[in-house]
């Protein structure tokens, strides 16, 4: 299946940003509920451990993702107790304050915007990635790679989305998982629940994201062939995918480990 980068409404800066919170909220929202990253916790906490790492800077965060419950994670079973920031190009800030206030001060975030393509050098940390490559094309995509490999920064990205027909599949649970888990999901907003029951705009578009997404995603060896001039003896890189123990679709990651 060929990949496509085609429109997706989160990529838009002129999306409200009562509806793309409340996208991002519900990706995070369905990745902490379906525990769709906890089979890389292993991964993570080794790739952090061979750089040396202390903190991690979490990359387009949405509306929290994975790293939080991750962190808590790799520090209980792995033995591995680091702290972690999130950012994002339009930081979801009521989220990222309800995040860590949760977490007791392991967890912060970085208020203001920050682009994946062009960290800021004062950002350190090992940087991660999830469900958000898809979002860049192959040269952006490369150049977050370069970026990380320049400042021999440790980056790891992983992506639950899979460009295949069980991963589009997977798609069809997608409306009964939204309608289900969107009043769990805190701060608790009136407006929430009228964009996704009165008028369910979010949703709607966030079902339109997700197919795309799907058909966005880079495969193994697309991440290869961003990789394979990026050589250094200094540094290395990993490129795998991992079953997931309930759903079909496999996750796939690319690590970067400098040495």
């Amino acid at each position: 299946m060929r990949r496509q980068h085609l429109f997706e409404f989160e990529d838009q800066p002129w999306l409200p940003r009562l509806v793309r919170d409340g996208m991002t909220d519900l990706l995070g929202k369905t990745i902490e509920a379906l525990c769709l990253y906890q089979p890389i916790a292993p991964i993570l906490a080794e790739a952090v451990r061979v750089t040396g790492e202390t903190s991690i800077l979490d990359l387009c965060s949405g509306g929290g993702g994975p790293l939080p419950k991750l962190r808590r994670v790799m520090a209980d079973e792995h033995a591995l107790d680091v702290t972690a920031r999130l950012s994002d190009y339009y930081p979801n800030i009521a989220a990222f304050e309800r995040i860590a206030a949760a977490e007791g001060g392991r967890v912060g975030f970085v208020p203001t915007s920050v682009d994946a393509t062009r960290v800021p050098a004062e950002l350190s940390g090992f940087r991660t990635l999830f469900t958000c490559f898809h979002h860049f094309r192959p040269a952006q995509a490369q150049t977050i790679l370069r970026d990380a490999f320049a400042a021999r920064r440790g980056i790891a990205v992983f992506e639950f989305t899979e460009r295949s027909a069980v991963g589009l599949a997977q798609m069809a649970l997608t409306p009964v998982t939204s309608a289900a888990l969107t009043p769990f999901i805190r701060p608790f907003r009136w407006s929430r629940l009228a964009l996704s029951y009165v008028v369910p705009i979010i949703p709607a578009l966030f079902i339109f994201d997700g197919v795309v997404s799907q058909l966005r995603t880079y495969t193994p060896e697309e991440l290869r062939g961003m990789t394979a001039r990026l050589c250094s003896s200094e540094y290395r890189w990993e490129i795998g995918q991992v079953t997931h123990p309930i759903f079909p679709s496999k996750l796939t990651y690319l690590l970067g480990l400098p040495q």
